[in-house]
């Protein structure tokens, strides 16, 4: 069945108050493929300047195709959720080499991308391709459990709101599923609501039911496990040491002051025999210059970083490694570090090391 009156009114509404966003009012598929990337788990105001200096670098598919890993991640430094951007880089190649560099609408191809999922593929489908196909975030989802007047997150919930959110789209799909992002941003919150000023809320089970906030019943959010770490602020001769973390994990292919997982952040013996298998290194350690604490989505960060000195005979600092490497400070903005090694870098700062 066919909503012809909550689309009408949910594209009414959009028409009137959608947010102006520079991925907005396109038709280019890659910008739209990847503002949906960007925002995965990210604010708005937090993605567009990442945007606007991805666009300016990267203008087209092409280009981050024939660009490489380390100049992308630099670009995407501080967004977080690395592996979006990994993914972003294999997909746009396999779309280079595959695809003649043209983004495939046939859904099945499409979903066989990388780091293509439910939300992204319908996000890309509805609003670039202009096709019926459902997209469900965080907004999205919670609108309808209100609409539905659907209280738990059951299998069975989830596919009535699916089945329910395919009759909504069948005329301009991507602007009715944009018109239900801007109302979760705006006016359905989590925790606050303005009824009076939704669209939906003539037919809105929850809000007729007299208490929209009570839908769905949230969650209690768990606490973080902590990771207690050791990191080492390694010199020689002016240069101090930075490592690359492997390839994959939510921090795959970013560079690092070396540092290693402990059961206490005290014990910096362990640390020393993890840099003398690793790297060949023997360290003095000297002092240490202080703690931070870093919260990631998974886990918390309890970092302890030491003053060291390397004092290992030979050490060929002009080595092109590509997990080491020796540089002085005027090069860190050359290379791309995690949030937790920014605020280490401020620590350096602060106490003046």
């Amino acid at each position: 069945m066919y909503n012809t009156n909550i689309n009408n009114s949910l594209l009414l509404w959009y028409d009137k108050h959608k947010r102006q966003l520079p991925w907005r009012d396109i038709n280019d598929p890659y910008k739209i493929w990847l503002s949906e990337v960007m925002l995965q788990q990210t604010q708005v105001n937090t993605v567009v300047p990442y945007y606007k200096k991805w666009i300016k670098n990267y203008p087209t598919l092409l280009s981050v195709a024939e660009s490489n890993m380390d100049d992308l991640l630099k670009l995407w430094e501080g967004l977080g959720y690395y592996s979006r951007c990994r993914n972003f880089f294999k997909a746009c190649q396999i779309i280079k080499n595959d695809y003649c560099g043209i983004i495939p609408s046939n859904i099945n191809e499409f979903n066989s991308l990388p780091g293509v999922g439910p939300y992204i593929s319908g996000a890309v489908m509805s609003i670039a391709f202009n096709k019926s196909v459902p997209a469900i975030d965080g907004n999205i989802s919670r609108i309808m459990f209100r609409y539905l007047g659907l209280r738990n997150k059951t299998k069975h919930n989830k596919k009535r709101i699916i089945s329910k959110l395919i009759t909504f789209i069948k005329l301009r799909p991507g602007d009715i599923i944009q018109s239900l992002m801007d109302l979760g941003s705006s006016i359905c919150k989590s925790y606050s609501v303005k009824c009076g000023e939704c669209p939906l809320s003539h037919s809105c089970k929850a809000f007729l039911h007299g208490f929209p906030l009570k839908y769905p019943i949230q969650k209690n959010k768990k606490s973080l496990p902590k990771k207690n770490i050791i990191a080492g602020f390694v010199q020689k001769n002016d240069k101090m040491l930075i490592v690359k973390r492997k390839d994959g994990g939510a921090l795959g292919g970013l560079w690092e002051l070396p540092m290693i997982i402990v059961s206490d952040n005290s014990n910096t013996s362990l640390f020393k025999t993890s840099l003398k298998n690793k790297y060949n290194l023997n360290l003095k350690i000297n002092n240490k210059i202080g703690d931070i604490i870093h919260s990631f989505s998974h886990y918390r960060m309890n970092i302890a970083i030491f003053n060291c000195e390397n004092v290992s005979t030979r050490i060929d600092y002009s080595s092109n490694n590509n997990i080491i490497k020796w540089i002085n400070r005027k090069e860190i903005d050359n290379y791309a570090f995690h949030k937790a090694n920014h605020k280490l870098f401020e620590l350096l700062e602060k106490n003046n090391v």
